[in-house]
């Protein structure tokens, strides 16, 4: 795991969750700043995705739980961004938010793991 793209990740996912937080507030839908930020995440997530199943053999416990995290990670954002594409509520963008929360809780607990059994 790479602890510099873990903080990464957890600002642009942070900057996510407010600017999702935001939109649900004034109404609004989802759009391409959104989007790019989105999209900004889940390569940062992928890349965390491959960097951790590369070393995912240096853990000394843990290992189906870091896997389980680590592999469903990338599908979290992914369908919550989806689903708010497919519904023109304002709620969609509040679904958006609590996936960039989930995005958030899922990274630290992995660099968690990480830290402790590696």
């Amino acid at each position: 795991m790479l602890l510099l793209l873990t903080q990464v990740l957890v600002a642009a996912a942070a900057l996510l969750t407010l600017m999702a937080l935001a939109y649900t507030l004034f109404d609004r839908l989802i759009d391409n700043w959104l989007l790019g930020l989105v999209a900004l995440v889940e390569l940062g997530v992928i890349v965390q995705l491959v960097a951790g199943l590369a070393g995912i053999g240096s853990l000394d416990g843990h290992r189906a739980t870091f896997a389980a995290y680590i592999v469903t990670l990338p599908f979290v954002l992914g369908i919550t961004t989806w689903g708010a594409i497919k519904d023109k509520t304002r709620w969609a963008m509040a679904s958006v938010a609590v996936g960039a929360f989930a995005v958030i809780v899922m990274t630290l607990r992995l660099q968690q793991i990480w830290d402790i059994y590696a």
